[in-house]
């Protein structure tokens, strides 16, 4: 089973006097970076809920926001009522001097510095543990996504493995050819340019063999084959996230593509070359959003 690192995940719930809202946005990312936004009443659980994340989502930018209303009577802030009567003691001062009229100061004087604060509440632990049964759901959710377009990529992705497969395979009926028809022009170019009776066959037949030898790409189809028969073995793999594995596999293959490519000296099988760096490329570009 494969997994995207895309996905969203949203939940929201009332427990007791405070209603909770989590919004989890996931997208792909070489490590695991978190930008995570809470009230000040999780500020003693942030360490926490970076655990949770981190061990459920595993890689990926994370944007994660949660944010609290609170019902019925509670507090959010703090009101310092001294200090707002001290300020109104100076404007009633001044605006006797000016004769101001001060009925409706209270607006401006809760503008003020320091006369409304928030309060210095903390969440029970009790509803912490309420409160990670709604982290939960969003990450359930998150993840559900995940599985989801995890689902479309692998499909995707064994296509282009049994493209390049198909074509391989083309390469293999081809080569007996490509050297039989490699020999023949040596030995053309030979009598037109030196003359046939004017080289030795047996030391040319010991230089065929090494040049041959050289551009031979029997190795580089096996390795090929070996490369993405491990590629769609661990597709299978129960492992949560295995998309560096697969990224590390798609550049081996690259590799034995690349080196048959350079040893071909055959128009047809430079099309089948062609052909593989193309589902290559696709590969590449679906592998950067698994997980």
């Amino acid at each position: 089973m494969l997994k995207s690192m895309t996905g969203f995940g949203r939940a929201e719930q009332t427990v007791n006097d405070k209603t909770f809202l989590v919004e989890i946005k996931s997208l792909n990312g070489k490590q695991f970076e978190m930008q995570l936004r809470l009230p000040p009443l999780l500020r003693p659980y942030e360490f926490d809920i970076r655990n949770i994340l981190q061990e459920q989502l595993v890689r990926g930018t994370i944007d994660c926001i949660i944010t609290i209303k609170q019902n019925g009577t509670s507090k959010p802030v703090n009101i310092n009522t001294d200090l707002i009567k001290a300020y109104y003691h100076q404007i009633e001062q001044l605006s006797a001097e000016l004769k101001i009229d001060t009925n409706s100061v209270l607006s401006a004087l809760l503008r003020l510095p320091e006369v409304v604060t928030p309060t210095n509440d903390i969440l029970n632990d009790k509803d912490f543990e309420e409160f990670k049964n709604v982290l939960q759901a969003a990450l359930t959710e998150l993840n559900q996504h995940r599985i989801d377009e995890g689902a479309s990529l692998e499909k995707d992705l064994i296509k282009r493995i049994n493209n390049i497969n198909e074509q391989e395979e083309a390469i293999v009926k081809l080569e007996p050819n490509r050297i039989k028809r490699i020999r023949e022009e040596i030995k053309q170019l030979l009598e037109t340019h030196v003359g046939k009776e004017n080289y030795d066959g047996n030391r040319l037949e010991q230089e065929l063999i090494y040049y041959i030898e050289k551009i031979d790409i029997h190795e580089e189809q096996v390795r090929l084959k070996q490369h993405c028969d491990y590629f769609r073995q661990l597709l299978n793999n129960d492992e949560p996230s295995k998309g560096k594995k697969l990224s590390f596999i798609i550049q081996e293959i690259g590799r034995e593509i690349n080196t048959t490519g350079s040893k071909a000296y055959d128009a047809e099988i430079q099309k089948c070359v062609v052909m593989m760096k193309d589902e290559l490329e696709k590969a590449k570009e679906q592998i950067l959003n698994v997980l």
